[in-house]
């Protein structure tokens, strides 16, 4: 016991210090325990093998996928644009969207799905955004609370009672929990956040991420020089390649890229695809070809070969909705030319973009002037900046001619923030069978299977571009911390740990009743999250929550939802949860700001839940 003991003290102090991941500091105490004996092998890997762990992989790709598809972002977006510019139904929406986000989301990409968003809002109602961020960070972790999935310790405390014996949570379980801690939420942090979050910080960042792909598309005029062309069943086009129809020598026109819807027509699962228009690209019935060149030209090539002329600024994808050019596989960014590069008083032509690099050239700005007409026959200066489109692959490519140009921006993460919107319909019908096998008792798949399931059809469907994508999505550092910190569990049972702890807990607190004993849990828990993560927390005081109720004989589901909300509910620290510590730099807190607002509101929450967990699950 004692072993055990020590090895938890080491690492709750490295969880404390932050020097070290926190995933590291947990397989060190696994091996640990190991060495000394405490744990066998098998019970000492039995984590990576938890449901709870593989569920957690899965709800990570499920999550990606909303993010992926815009589905979040277009459902927050239309709800958010109620609010006017009132500042007060500004903070109720803010805190409402995101709960309901929060439910079935990760805190972490709810927070950075919504960031964006609140800011822009906020900006446009002529509200300092910092009086909205910090809400939003703390509304993120209440709405984990009203649904199994929302959060970590949810899974953890339903792992805790089914390895007991006890009947499982259901799906919703958790909702009044969560609408009680949402309801306090906005009651404590209305008046809160309008006294102690400043009125007067104008203080900007300064930081420039780099242009965005909108607003390139509006400093070159792409909208007004690119023209669409749709391949009827009887056009001239059908059957032949761009190196037969040669349209660039004859017409002076670019074909950038081909895209291709699936021949389904099917609107739910509609797949697009683009392609640069090489010299082997077959042309095929209802193809848009994007054309960049004069209209007249571009006139003439529609007549010659009984084309569709589209309107530019109707995508295929919209179907008659008025949006902006869409960019998924293939996209665009700016390279500017170093001094000493190789193409400096070379053509456009002879540089061979297309060839080598297997991008397309769409502008040239030099100066304040933007050259969009006869690109191959330009010559490039120093210092000129071009426009490039390709696939997002190759243009991160050309980041490896550092001696020729620099590539401005990230390309790659530039795509990774490029939703694939046309399948955001898809993404919201396998979440909601994902939530539907969760819920009903009548589906027979467990939930854990059901989790498993809808990662893989987010996938297999297309709503990320690639496995590869979907992986990125997985944060792993928490699931190996996770994995590691569950024996660490059954070692706190198996040495006897856990009944000391659950003894002085007991012996200090049980003869003043159940009351004082669930309070003696939910602030030992809240107290330590602050200074550990919520899931090892959890996944620490879970035991021994359970084992002070079976002390005493009553049940033990009160006293394990305390140990779920104590963890999650911890506001006063920017560092105790992921989301606090996203807005602190946008919000342009101080550390003091979340003492101010978050320790009352943290407080209050704490007195509330003690009041309301024995009404909803009694003792």
């Amino acid at each position: 016991m004692f072993v055990t003991l020590a090895v938890l003290a080491v690492s709750a102090v490295f969880f404390v210090s932050g020097k070290v991941r926190s995933d590291l500091v947990a397989l060190c105490a696994l091996v640990a325990l190991l060495l000394c004996h405490v744990l066998t092998p098998e019970e000492a890997l039995s984590g990576f093998s938890n449901s709870v762990v593989i569920m957690m992989v899965g709800l990570f790709v499920v999550g990606g996928a909303i993010f992926q598809t815009g589905l979040a972002k277009m459902i927050s977006s239309y709800i958010l644009r109620f609010a006017g510019k009132s500042e007060s139904r500004l903070f109720l929406l803010v805190i409402l969207v995101t709960s309901a986000i929060g439910a079935f989301v990760s805190n972490t990409g709810t927070v950075a799905l919504m960031l964006p968003i609140v800011v822009s809002l906020a900006v446009s109602a002529g509200i300092n955004p910092g009086r909205l961020l910090m809400p939003l960070a703390f509304a993120s972790s209440m709405g984990g609370m009203m649904t199994l999935i929302g959060t970590p310790p949810n899974l953890v405390i339903q792992e805790a009672l089914v390895s007991a014996g006890y009947e499982p949570l259901s799906f919703f379980s958790f909702l009044p929990v969560g609408m009680v801690c949402v309801a306090v939420g906005i009651v404590v942090l209305m008046p809160l956040s309008r006294l102690f979050l400043s009125r007067h910080r104008e203080k900007k960042d300064k930081m420039n991420p780099g242009k965005s792909l909108k607003q390139l598309v509006s400093e070159y005029g792409l909208s007004d020089n690119l023209f669409r062309l749709q391949v009827n069943g009887k056009s001239g086009l059908v059957g032949a390649t761009v190196m037969d129809l040669d349209i660039r020598r004859r017409y002076g026109l670019n074909i950038l890229e081909v895209r291709r819807g699936d021949s389904s027509r099917h609107r739910f699962l509609k797949t697009i695809t683009q392609r640069m228009a090489d010299p082997g690209t077959v042309f095929q019935p209802e193809d848009i070809l994007y054309v960049t060149g004069d209209f007249s030209r571009v006139k003439e090539l529609v007549k010659d070969y009984s084309l569709v002329l589209l309107d530019g600024h109707v995508t295929e994808e919209t179907s008659g909705n008025v949006k902006a050019l869409d960019f998924y596989d293939i996209g665009i960014a700016e390279i500017v030319l170093m001094p000493a590069s190789e193409l400096i008083n070379r053509t456009v032509k002879e540089a061979g973009f297309r060839d080598k690099y297997n991008v397309n050239v769409l502008g040239i700005r030099r100066r304040q002037e933007y050259l969009l007409q006869d690109l191959g026959s330009r010559r490039m200066h120093n210092g000129d900046v071009l426009l490039v489109q390709g696939a997002w692959s190759d243009i991160a490519r050309l980041s490896s001619e550092g001696r020729n140009w620099v590539v401005l921006g990230q390309p790659l993460a530039e795509a990774a923030r490029v939703t694939l919107d046309y399948k955001a319909p898809v993404a919201a019908f396998i979440m909601l069978l994902m939530i539907a096998a969760m819920v009903f008792d009548f589906i027979p798949v467990a939930p854990v299977t059901s989790v498993m399931l809808a990662g893989i059809l987010m996938v297999l469907t297309g709503c990320f571009r690639n496995v590869e994508a979907a992986y990125k999505t997985i944060n792993w550092e928490s699931i190996v911390l996770i994995a590691a910190m569950l024996p660490m569990s059954l070692a706190l049972e198996k040495t006897g740990a856990s009944a000391c702890i659950s003894n002085i807990l007991v012996g200090g607190l049980g003869s003043y009743g159940p009351f004082a004993l669930l309070a003696g849990v939910y602030f030992t828990t809240s107290l330590m999250t602050m200074f550990v993560s919520n899931t090892a927390t959890a996944v620490l005081l879970s035991p021994i929550a359970m084992q002070s109720a079976v002390q005493i004989g009553v049940s033990p589901v009160p006293f394990l939802f305390a140990v779920a909300v104590g963890a999650s509910m911890c506001f006063a620290s920017p560092f105790s949860t992921p989301p606090n510590a996203l807005v602190m730099p946008a919000g342009q807190y101080t550390f003091m700001d979340y003492v101010k607002v978050g320790l009352p509101l943290q407080i209050v929450m704490g007195v509330v839940m003690v009041c309301v967990l024995p009404l909803l699950f009694p003792f």
